[in-house]
């Protein structure tokens, strides 16, 4: 008999649809969210049953909301991601693939049993079953031995019962828990909440969470009309496109569509998954088992106690959980020739209104719109006129031609979120640009393509520096130095038209503009100069920077020859100029004192050497006989170096009190120096 008559109750109940809440608005953000709304009529005492994958479950419980028009939502309830070997196990029996009914029932010996046998009813507790073997009059068959009511055994054929029920309502209920969680386990990564009503009337159930979806992705059109090249124009088009992709497991059926721009904060926590709190084992002494006491024999020296064991108190934290995509075409993109037909603005139906939310801004498609699942859309957010010019603009100095590119003046009065943009120049495709997010009469410039109409050289021009005024306290100088440097960009026009050009300078850490027109504009780390540019002309365009710094220096680490070079510079005041010239004065006199007294060291040095080389040679002549009148003469002479090694002293120590004294004074003169 197969097993599913066994359980055919459980299993209907099991598989039992529940309530489909329909997804209704979709809010699709930037940095990886999407936020969904559902909402449908939920009957008396019915649920609602919402379907994710595994890995969305963590940012649903995080953020799932449910409200209705006055019911009692009592619970939801969600399948656990415990895995289904372990789920299985908690259950006092096993549904092997193919085992035999008999195999099952053996497991649940003692379990009461009701089986039909055509009219007739059979009702007993299972003592066990078996496989009979099968013979010539009798094929292989299952036999199940009962104990009736009336306490015999009786054995029975299970192939021939037409059905059997476990009069035991606990036991039903298991087989019912044990086939969902196999059903559930079919699909590896669908997961399935719940939402439980006791309410006795039927009522509309909203139900409103985030969950993991890919950015959404804009895209522009901007349509040049046949205006001059350098005109600013508000009659310009502007074409937004949205890119939205369907990855959930629902089709999306006239469903109200916003996007947002911006950076909200998310992230992930793992809610999911349950967690398991490692939990210490304490014990108290008392409850320790009593072991026997041996009483050692006496010791000469007493040995200490262990301590006894401390119980340490443990607390518990327990929580509980609880059709169309725009319906827009585009006309050709590309006119190479006149024959063809020129680009035009797209026949899209008028977007919806844009509102800035805090720091984010939301785009409102407003219509309904059908995405089916594993599909995308592409959906038009925006076509209005705003104001922009054409232009080159030169910003990679290691090439020689400008690009031609586009100034845009956000004027829609919506914020236009980052992106790429096709232009289309009076029809004709005309390259591609990329822009960062735009505020509301904000201002951006795009390139798409290279002017090889326009050359421009580099070259560099004088650079000079100098000295531009000198300050003097607490013994230090303080120069002031300028740095002047000139870059000439040499431009050349060599078409027939006239053409406005930016040129985007860098900026310079410590460096500012002088003799140089004021730019346009100043951006984070450029200046940006704009030239107009007559039809077959040449110009050059000359920017000169100055970066002035402060150099200082001890005045008292200075030597005469560099008190020197400032006492020359035409900048210095005469007072200043006098002060250092005191300063110059007795620092050239120490010098001589030291030049000195370096000379009398080097002759003391040399008399010392030749004082002991006598000594030495009186010594060795002493013992000598005629030697005599050679004695006397080195002693006269080391009679005389003594005397002159005296006198090297003397003005040594002379000449230490002279620079003592100078020292003072220059420290003097030092201490007071101001300019």
């Amino acid at each position: 008999m197969h097993l599913k008559r066994l359980v055919a109750s459980a299993l209907c109940v099991t598989l039992a649809s529940a309530a489909e809440l329909p997804v209704r608005s979709v809010v699709l953000y930037k940095h990886g969210v999407g936020y969904f709304e559902r909402s449908g009529p939920l009957g008396p005492g019915e649920s609602a049953r919402l379907d994710f994958k595994a890995a969305e479950m963590n940012d649903v419980l995080k953020s799932l909301t449910i409200s209705d028009n006055g019911g009692k939502v009592t619970a939801v309830r969600y399948d656990s991601n415990i895995p289904l070997e372990q789920k299985l196990s908690e259950f006092p029996f096993e549904l092997a693939p193919g085992q035999p009914l008999g195999a099952v029932l053996d497991q649940l010996k003692g379990a009461r049993l009701e089986m039909e046998f055509g009219p007739r009813k059979v009702a007993g507790a299972i003592v066990s079953a078996r496989m009979i073997a099968g013979d010539k009059e009798r094929p292989e068959h299952e036999q199940l031995t009962l104990l009736m009511d009336s306490g015999e055994l009786r054995n029975v054929d299970l192939s021939a019962a037409s059905a059997i029920r476990f009069t035991d309502s606990k036991l039903q209920l298991q087989f019912k828990d044990y086939l969902a969680a196999l059903t559930s386990a079919r699909s590896k990564d669908k997961r399935s909440v719940y939402i439980d009503s006791t309410d006795s009337k039927s009522r509309d159930v909203k139900a409103s969470y985030i969950m993991p979806m890919p950015a959404w992705k804009s895209s522009y059109r901007l349509l040049f009309d046949e205006s001059g090249p350098n005109q600013t124009s508000k009659d310009q088009t502007l074409e937004g496109w949205a890119i939205v992709d369907n990855t959930t497991g629902d089709d999306w059926t006239n469903v109200h569509i916003s996007l947002i721009s911006g950076k909200p904060i998310s992230f992930l926590t793992e809610l999911y998954d349950p967690k398991y709190i490692h939990r210490e084992t304490a014990e108290l002494p008392e409850d320790k088992a009593l072991a026997p006491t041996l009483h050692a024999a006496a010791m000469d020296k007493v040995l200490t106690a262990p301590p006894a064991p401390r119980s340490t108190a443990m607390g518990m934290l327990a929580g509980s959980g609880g059709g169309g995509a725009g319906g827009a075409a585009f006309n050709r993109a590309m006119a190479p020739s006149a024959g063809l037909q020129m680009a035009g603005q797209s026949s899209i139906a008028p977007s919806g209104n844009g509102t800035e939310i805090a720091d984010l801004f939301e785009y409102s498609i407003r219509n309904p719109v059908t995405v089916k699942k594993n599909e995308s859309a592409m959906l038009p957010f925006l076509q209005q006129k705003i104001t922009a010019r054409k232009l080159i603009i030169y910003s990679d100095q290691s090439r020689p031609n400008p690009l031609s590119a586009a100034e845009i003046i956000n004027t829609t009065g919506r914020t236009l979120d980052g992106g790429p943009i096709t232009v289309y120049d009076s029809g004709t495709y005309a390259g591609e640009a990329l822009v960062e997010t735009i505020k509301n009469t904000d201002k951006r410039f795009i390139s798409y393509g290279v002017d090889l109409g326009t050359r421009i050289a580099i070259a560099p021009g004088s650079q000079t520096s100098n000295v531009r005024e000198f300050h003097a306290h607490d013994g230090l100088i303080v120069s002031k130095y300028s740095q002047v440097q000139k870059r000439i960009y040499s431009i050349r026009n060599v078409d027939a038209r006239a053409k406005t050009l930016i040129i985007e300078h860098p900026v310079r850490s410590g460096f500012n503009l002088i003799d140089t027109p004021k730019p346009a504009e100043t951006a984070r780390n450029v200046y940006r100069f704009e030239l107009k540019l007559a039809p077959n002309a040449a110009i050059d365009f000359p920017v000169t920077e100055e970066n002035i710094y402060d150099q200082t220096t001890s005045v008292s680490s200075l030597t005469p020859d560099s008190v020197v070079f400032y006492l020359r510079n035409k900048i210095l005041s005469d007072a200043a100029r006098k002060q250092l010239q005191q300063i110059s004065d007795v620092k050239t006199q120490i010098a001589r004192l030291d030049a000195e007294r370096r000379s009398l060291d080097t002759d003391v040095q040399n008399l010392t050497r030749d004082e002991e080389r006598n000594r030495q040679n009186i010594a060795s002549l002493s013992a000598v006989s005629g030697q005599q009148q050679i004695v006397q003469d080195y002693a006269r002479k080391l009679a005389d170096q003594e005397t002159r090694i005296a006198q090297s002293r003397d003005r040594q120590t002379q000449l230490d009190n002279q620079k003592s004294q100078l020292q003072n004074q220059l420290n003097n003169l030092i201490e007071k120096l101001e300019f």
